[in-house]
């Protein structure tokens, strides 16, 4: 399955928060319950709700319920597709042109 432009999107969004990057490094050692989460990272339960939600949107972590807390884990395959996507967005066509048709007259930069 292709790695969508809105994933893409998703994704740079969820990882340009240094909060939620820490709740990455948190998740990174197993699933954790929402309120070590916020024992950890001293923020209220609405501010931890919001990163969980652009998180758990760009599929880079899983959440469920057990009682009145979630619990979160790193989705296991969230990294590798999100490897992927970026490869593909950034390797270069095999047939591409070596010089670009610039409107302006020049192939030079200056």
């Amino acid at each position: 399955m292709a790695y969508t432009d809105d994933q893409m999107v998703k994704t740079a969004k969820a990882l340009s928060d240094e909060n939620r990057l820490r709740i990455l490094a948190m998740l990174k050692t197993g699933e954790k319950c929402a309120c070590v989460l916020l024992d950890e990272m001293k923020i209220s339960q609405p501010t931890l709700s919001h990163h969980m939600k652009i998180l758990c949107d760009a599929g880079l972590v899983a959440g469920r319920k057990e009682g009145r807390w979630g619990h979160y884990s790193i989705d296991p395959n969230a990294a590798e597709e999100v490897s992927h996507g970026i490869r593909e967005r950034l390797k270069l066509d095999s047939d591409r042109e070596e010089t670009s048709a610039c409107s302006c007259g020049s192939n030079r930069a200056g």
